[in-house]
């Protein structure tokens, strides 16, 4: 609590805006109204469920909740010429949205938003217009210098500028950040000529449902050894390698996965169940 609260403080004394983050969930869930040049618009920032949502009594994020944003982007919809939505969610690494998350996204514009802006893989994604109104699937990294994490896909991102009027429009603009140092420079040449073509690309897929749901199906594939490695009691590396070569028992029968399965898939399970392991935290 102490670090979002000196964060915040931070903020404040330096007069930046925050929205998407608070104290409390109160104050975290509240959206951001801006006056601009005699048009109002309103900002509505939420995150995927990790490990930093805000509760009651717990500093942190605007949790993502499709019902809570409906009902936020209505309001807004009511005190504002203009509405934006941004969401901190998607797979690490992975330059496409889940079905779920263009699903989501979607729903956002039918529910009266502008425009909705995703980030958070460390790499950029696609965009598309839906029904008139942008929706952006990755920015990627703006300043985020880790030497272990070079190449393209951690250097590569794009701004994104914003013009409401009758019609929305925007251009993007393509950066490299941290390479060589901690430092962001705007694309030229081959480099932006690559990016255009790699954009179109994702463009092109993210556009057709079966072929984004065949690229989410191969990204799970490429996963199922780190995701079996969850379910699974073998953390030493020698066991965990030779549990994955088929050389030690698995845990998880199939009656076991579909159990899991039903955990997972049924929402009234699911509230059970993560119920039951928050309150398991709380004895360890």
């Amino acid at each position: 609590d102490s670090g979002v609260k000196n964060t915040f403080l931070a903020c404040q004394n330096n007069t930046i805006d925050t929205v998407g983050g608070g104290m409390s969930i109160g104050e975290a869930s509240k959206t951001l109204y801006k006056n601009i040049e005699g048009s109002t618009l309103a900002i509505i920032n939420c995150c995927e469920h990790e490990f930093s949502i805000a509760t009651e009594t717990k500093a942190g994020s605007n949790p993502l909740n499709p019902v809570s944003q409906f009902y936020a982007i209505q309001e807004a919809r009511k005190r504002a010429n203009y509405v934006l939505v941004i969401v901190h969610g998607g797979h690490e690494l992975w330059q496409f949205p889940s079905p779920r998350m263009k699903d989501t996204y979607r729903f956002f514009i039918d529910a009266g938003a502008d425009v909705v802006v995703n980030h958070h893989q460390h790499c950029y994604s696609g965009y598309e217009v839906y029904k008139n109104r942008p929706i952006f699937y990755g920015l990627g990294n703006f300043c985020f210098d880790k030497a272990e994490r070079k190449g393209k896909l951690w250097e590569i991102g794009y701004l994104v500028l914003l013009n409401f009027g009758e019609q929305i429009s925007f251009n993007i603009v393509p950066y490299r950040q941290c390479g060589k140092s901690p430092s962001v420079s705007l694309l030229f040449g081959e480099d932006l000529d690559g990016f255009n073509q790699n954009i179109e690309e994702l463009n092109d897929i993210i556009a057709d449902d079966k072929k984004l749901h065949r690229q989410f199906e191969d990204y799970l594939q490429q996963r199922s050894h780190s995701l079996r490695g969850v379910l699974t009691p073998y953390r030493n590396k020698l066991f965990s390698y030779l549990h994955n070569k088929g050389l030690l028992p698995s845990f998880f029968p199939r009656r076991k996965f579909l159990l899991l399965r039903e955990m997972f898939a049924c929402e009234s399970h699911y509230d059970s169940y993560l119920y039951y392991i928050d309150k398991q935290i709380e004895k360890l």
